[in-house]
């Protein structure tokens, strides 16, 4: 069930489009951005409150590599995996993120801390490799500099 707060969020993005299902993008961000993740609980309240079929909530919520369908970490870290961030320093970024984190691609920190997700692309291949903590993005990043880029989110 939604809330109060989320319909009357969606409900201001469902007055910015001709059809209300054109508003399923936003009204996935409103509500995780309450809850932190999309559960299959949150697919079916936005699907009935859009009056559109759960599987078509799910279908761009699965697609649109931001809505997390599983709980995240408080900071969730994309590692941009694309062929640039590859070739200039991927590997070794991702070692050291691993390393630093004390966790495997795709998990959460036992504490809730941290998510470390791969991204196939943060849109500055010039500046590789990249990584973005939650709104931040770092760019020609080194596994050196992640001590001081992690200090803003202990």
């Amino acid at each position: 069930m939604l809330t109060a707060t989320e319909k009357k969020e969606i409900d201001h993005e469902i007055s910015l489009v001709p059809f209300k299902k054109a508003s399923v993008i936003e009204a996935l961000k409103i509500v995780q951005q309450h809850r932190g993740w999309i559960s299959d609980e949150s697919v079916e309240a936005i699907a009935a409150y859009l009056e559109i079929s759960p599987a078509e909530v799910d279908s761009v919520a699965t697609f649109y590599n931001l809505i997390f369908r599983r709980p995240v970490g408080r900071h969730v870290i994309l590692i941009c995996d694309s062929i640039s961030c590859y070739v200039m320093g991927y590997r070794p970024l991702r070692k050291a993120l691993e390393e630093k984190l004390q966790l495997q691609m795709g998990e959460t920190s036992a504490d809730d801390r941290f998510t470390l997700l791969p991204n196939v692309c943060l849109g500055c291949c010039d500046r590789a490799p990249a990584l973005m903590i939650d709104k931040d993005l770092y760019t020609d990043v080194e596994p050196a500099m992640l001590d001081d880029i992690f200090k803003k989110y202990t």
